[in-house]
């Protein structure tokens, strides 16, 4: 419910700070809230009533110097108060910090600032620790004059009482009674003194978090999780008077702003300088909301609308697209996603749900169910899973990314038990594929697998195994320690192969990679040793020269016979491999096919020409072996192969299902694994998904190139056919294609209208376009 300018205020590091390490002590406080100072405030009012009981006089001493106490700790509490407000303000901006310290890594490398970085966060870590250590300089001052004054009234219990009972006044046993029982009130005194000092530290804390979590203009929750009424549509136009954004105290990038926009034209927002373009868009988007003037539509205060309408209705894409990490279709459907909420735990007999969905009701925690089906397909147009999917794929094609998703199936997996039909296909391209090689007499350009011949295209860890690893257990780099395999490399002889091999490739590269700068091409080049790892294999090749190879470790043998896993001999001609290593491989193939135990089968798929290789991807299975590294026609190899595949998937019906594999892809961690277009790609996708009444993009394709661009925008208005687009293009000859445009300079509307009159000589767009 934050107003969006407020996330420009207080960064993600500070928020993630407040919902955890500040709210948790709340609720560990509240659970002794009331039965702390319950508790111990009675046992300790217990022994003072019975140190009165046994002499009035003792009960007044005893109880003297509590006022004192009750005096100086709140006025000494009171410091360590403000300390711990400035610790935790601290520690907010350590966080804050650290997540920009982390989102900025790249540059850090790239500009060798990482010292300044290592110096700035270790002098705030220093400030962290200067004020707690007079946190609990205070704090144990404050320990120990309590623990004096506790002493103090025993001391004179003795030398007071002991004088009474000499002189007959008091009874030794009723001194010894009072001793002991003013000694066991200092417990419970403790105790709520340290309770006392919680409760003004989770009081800090506590204002603290109320106070960030009040902002100012904070969307009301009526607003934000009203439902929309059945059918709701934007009609009509929106009309903008006076429409100002911006701080009091800086240059308003929005000031006075004036238009109507009928919701059924395509508007062309043009930015004549100084800007106000953005700000525009994102307020007709309702993601932000105006210092001055109105937005009204249809005669209503646009700003008053509940998110669930412009949310549902208004589809946003700006400049950077943000991706959630999973996969692509949830990120593409996220537009979707807001279908009705449903209650998991309503009328389930289960006690543990029951009890579940009641601490969710006194909490006020949402009763929805994440793992549900919120998908509003009506939104979408569709009824059901399968027709949002083919939904999806037109929009795919309509914003040219179709074939991006398809090359993500393509190096995608299929579970041959799960689709049958998707396994059925491809093995039926595997043998056009081939056919289709061999017609335009290219079969050469591809190494097929064969369990009784070396494949020289592949390395020799895919030689030795035939098959593609399904677990971590078999993957290259452990393989050298995997019992089975090394027995099997111990009986067939290789082992010693593949040591020597391993021991002169690691010389060879240590002396080809020693005066390369880390980030050298060669690295990948040859992919055989990470520049990290060069100083290990340096110490190494050093070792095995002057005390010979028998003198390596278990740790070294590992190192160079993975390294001779590695080695591809049609792409490595260094002169180590030969027919004598050849014939070794194939009996330890033989032997790791006819051995393998029974609890290693599900980790290791064998290569079958006649079954599909659930391990393995699409491309993998249709190509059933390696492209050819020195065929002739060089570097284009790849572009016959992909063609050829792409060819027989789409004349055999399978372009589709590899598009479905591809939509099941992992972006990676906020969309790591998509390019900046491919970002931009799946924000135009959710927009157009949802099928909004006004579609408002601010500078949406500007990292697409022209002709990619110019495709996109016809889609787009075919798409929003009778439905509005407002668009904030970054080229001025964009607006040609549109019914209207909208020239804005410093904050203002210069000009609005058709775009016909608006390429009149003297006009603002015409005077743009000139320029441009």
């Amino acid at each position: 419910r934050f107003p969006l300018p407020q996330f420009r205020r207080m960064s993600q590091g500070e928020i993630i700070t407040m919902i955890t390490a500040e709210v948790e002590p709340l609720g560990g406080f509240i659970g002794d809230a009331v039965a702390q100072p319950v508790f111990q405030g009675g046992t300790l009012l217990g022994y003072v009533g019975f140190i009165f009981v046994q002499d009035p006089i003792l009960g007044a001493a005893a109880i003297a110097l509590y006022p004192l106490q009750g005096y100086l700790i709140p006025r000494l509490q009171k410091r360590v108060n403000q300390l711990g407000k400035q610790r935790v303000r601290t520690v907010r901006r350590i966080a804050d910090r650290i997540g920009e310290t982390v989102a900025g890594i790249e540059g850090i490398h790239a500009n060798n600032t990482a010292r300044w970085h290592r110096a700035d966060i270790g002098h705030r870590l220093g400030d962290v620790f200067a004020i707690r250590f007079e946190i609990y300089q205070r704090k144990f001052f404050i320990k120990f004059l309590n623990n004096f004054v506790n002493q103090l009234t025993p001391f004179f219990f003795y030398t007071i009482g002991g004088y009474l009972v000499i002189r007959g006044d008091l009874s030794f046993g009723a001194l010894v009674a009072v001793l002991t029982a003013y000694k066991d009130m200092a417990s419970p005194w403790r105790e709520l003194l340290l309770y006392y000092q919680q409760k003004e530290d989770v009081h800090i804390k506590y204002d603290q978090v109320v106070e960030n979590f009040q902002p100012v203009g904070l969307m009301t929750a009526a607003q934000h999780d009203a439902l929309p009424p059945t059918a709701f549509r934007l009609s009509g136009s929106l009309e903008v008077t006076n429409l100002a954004f911006g701080d009091e105290d800086t240059v308003k990038p929005l000031d006075g702003a004036t238009c109507t926009l009928p919701l059924n034209r395509h508007v062309a927002v043009v930015d004549a300088g100084s800007g106000g373009t953005s700000e525009l868009t994102q307020l007709l988007a309702r993601l932000l909301v105006p210092a001055g003037g109105s937005l009204r539509l249809s005669g209503h205060d646009y700003t008053e609308l509940p998110e669930s309408v412009t949310g549902r209705r208004i589809g946003y894409v700006g400049p950077q697209c943000f991706v959630f990490s999973g996969s692509l279709r949830d990120n593409l459907t996220y537009g979707l996603r807001h279908g009705t909420a449903t209650d998991p735990m309503d009328g389930i007999g289960d006690a543990k749900a029951a009890w579940r969905r009641g601490e969710a009701l006194l909490s006020g925690n949402p009763l929805d169910d994440p793992s549900g089906d919120w998908l509003d397909y009506a939104a979408a147009g569709t009824a059901d899973a399968t027709a949002l999917q083919d939904r999806m794929l037109a929009v795919l094609e309509a914003i040219d990314f179709a074939d991006d998703v398809y090359h993500f199936g393509l190096n995608g997996t299929v579970d041959p038990a799960e689709r049958p039909d998707i396994a059925d296909a491809i093995l039926a391209a595997r043998r056009g594929v081939a056919r289709r090689l061999a017609n335009q007499d290219r079969s050469a350009l591809v190494e097929r697998y064969q369990a009784d011949r070396f494949n020289t295209n592949a390395n020799l860890a895919e030689n030795l195994l035939f098959g593609t690893p399904a677990s971590k257990r078999f993957a290259l780099e452990s393989l050298a320690l995997q019992p089975f395999i090394t027995d099997v490399l111990e009986r067939s002889g290789l082992i010693r192969r593949l040591i020597a091999i391993g021991c002169r490739l690691a010389e060879i590269v240590v002396d080809m990679y020693a005066n390369l700068p880390p980030g050298h091409e060669f690295f990948e080049r040859l992919s055989f040793i990470a520049a990290d790892d060069l100083p290990q294999f340096q110490i190494l090749v050093q070792r095995a020269a002057k005390d010979g190879r028998d003198s390596l470790g278990p740790d070294d043998r590992h190192r160079v016979i993975t390294l001779a896993l590695k080695l591809v001999p049609a792409r490595h001609r260094l002169g180590l491999w030969n027919r004598r290593v050849e014939a070794d491989v194939l009996r330890a193939r033989t032997m790791v096919m006819a051995e393998l135990p029974a609890d290693l089968r599900t980790d290791l798929v064998f290569f079958d020409d006649t079954r599909y290789n659930s391990a393995a991807s699409i491309i993998d299975n249709i190509l059933f072996g390696k492209p050819v590294v020195n065929a002739a026609g060089g570097s284009n190899v790849d572009t016959v192969l992909s063609q050829a595949v792409r060819d027989e998937v789409v004349a055999s019906g399978l372009y589709r299902r590899v598009v479905e594999v591809g939509l099941d892809f992992d972006v990676g961690i906020q969309g790591a694994r998509l390019s900046a277009v491919q970002k931009q790609k799946v924000g135009l996708v959710q927009a157009l998904l949802k099928r909004p009444d006004v579609l408002i993009l601010n500078r949406a394709t500007a990292a697409f190139d022209a002709q990619t661009q110019a495709r996109v925008l016809q889609a787009l208005r075919r798409e929003q056919t009778s439905r509005g687009l407002v668009w904030a293009v970054q080229d001025a000859t964009m607006a040609i294609a549109f019914d209207d445009v909208l020239v804005m300079r410093s904050g203002r509307t210069v000009e609005h209208g058709p775009v016909a009159e608006a390429q009149q000589p003297g006009r603002a767009l015409h005077q743009l376009l000139t320029q441009a």
